[in-house]
């Protein structure tokens, strides 16, 4: 499918339809993300019994990494992207349920397995309308995400301000995602982008080379990043930073909010600059805001610290997804899913490291940690560009 062949009308509705589902997938997390600390005092949970029970969603996200990947490629991106689309919302209410420690586990391994085929799928859509377009479009589709989770961040704050409870909120997340499916889905790409494999046998398998493992490298140490944000964030400001109740979320709203900024405004970067050299800088940027809410605790520095990170990681693993969904030797799903596999285990250990690392010391000696894993995507950069 070429861009000469496609009016530009109809590769817009493409593209909307993607940034739509990308919406879907940043609400449902954000809901989830911005509740943490009400369900964390709801079950009496210390941080490494929190710590230990966040490690199901990335073990649910990475046992169903091979079959997601498998799944997008034989059925294609639109029709799974459409079961996930049902399946992640519904598995948010299940986590509104929870009564104990052990249903919130439960629920969370099936809550990352559904993330895990929402993101794959999601991500092959942008794949595919990238191509349409011949340029950088992938950072955008994040940045959509992003938006969802300032929207989902504050919605959170606002609910839990005025008693909703988080089965409530929950429930009305589902019911928006659902009405975003039904409006989107005539206008999702109906194919998928294809490569031919030089081989004179098919392959179900590829394994990935030395870029690809970079790439994923690279993913790793930006999702270690994220995880740390979406999961400690409100319970750093709420233990370190200690501002009133209804403040303790600005420090994750502050990070979504440059996210979305970053991710808006990185496909302009990537194409000037390459995509290369801007997530050497993101690493950069990432240190430098760990470190300034770690030495300043304080309300206004700890923003602004949160604020750095989220600007930090806003733009590498979307351009990661995109330089991996070029590859001539497998298919874009699984070149997505060898990079968010790698990248994935950031999400797998660092959310109960950082509760076990806080029992045993504090939560900014663990902060400190995640700096020194932000500052690492700079030194991996070189190495793949030398691929």
């Amino acid at each position: 499918m070429s861009s000469g062949f496609l009016p530009h009308r109809i590769q817009r509705f493409y593209r909307i339809a993607a940034s739509s589902f990308f919406f879907i997938h940043g609400l449902v997390f954000s809901s989830w993300a911005s509740r943490i600390p009400d369900i964390k005092s709801a079950l009496s949970l210390s941080d490494a019994q929190l710590g230990g029970v966040l490690f199901l969603i990335p073990a649910g996200q990475l046992s169903a990494m091979a079959l997601s990947g498998w799944l997008v490629n034989r059925f294609g991106s639109r029709k799974m992207l459409s079961v996930a689309a049902v399946l992640y919302p519904l598995a948010l209410i299940l986590l509104g349920g929870v009564t104990s420690r052990w249903e919130l586990g439960a629920a969370l391994y099936f809550f990352g397995i559904t993330s895990n085929l929402s993101n794959i799928s999601v991500n092959t859509q942008g794949v595919g309308v990238e191509k349409l377009y011949n340029r950088s479009i992938m950072a955008s589709f994040h940045g959509m995400w992003s938006l969802a989770g300032v929207v989902g961040g504050l919605l959170g704050s606002w609910m839990a301000l005025h008693g909703v409870s988080p089965r409530q909120h929950f429930l009305m997340t589902f019911f928006v995602c659902m009405a975003i499916l039904i409006s989107m889905y005539a206008s999702m790409l109906p194919r998928d982008r294809k490569i031919t494999v030089s081989s004179n046998r098919p392959k179900t398998f590829t394994r990935p080379s030395l870029y690809i493992v970079l790439l994923g490298l690279m993913a790793f140490c930006s999702m270690s990043c994220e995880g740390t944000m979406y999961d400690w964030s409100s319970v750093y400001f709420m233990q370190v930073v200690r501002p009133a109740d209804h403040l303790i979320r600005a420090g994750y709203i502050a990070c979504m909010t440059a996210m979305t900024l970053g991710r808006f405004s990185a496909d302009y970067f990537a194409t000037r600059f390459g995509s290369l050299n801007v997530i050497r800088a993101s690493g950069f940027i990432l240190f430098g805001g760990f470190l300034l809410a770690v030495l300043l605790p304080a309300f206004w520095t700890a923003c602004a610290g949160f604020f750095l990170v989220g600007l930090g990681f806003s733009s590498v693993v979307p351009l990661c997804y995109s330089l991996a969904g070029k590859s001539t030797r497998m298919p874009p799903s699984m070149a997505v899913a060898a990079v968010s596999t790698i990248g994935f285990f950031g999400f797998l250990f660092t959310p109960p490291v950082i509760g076990f690392i806080s029992q045993a010391s504090n939560m900014r000696t663990a902060f400190f940690i995640m700096a020194c894993a932000g500052l690492s995507v700079s030194f991996v950069a070189p190495r793949a560009r030398a691929r």
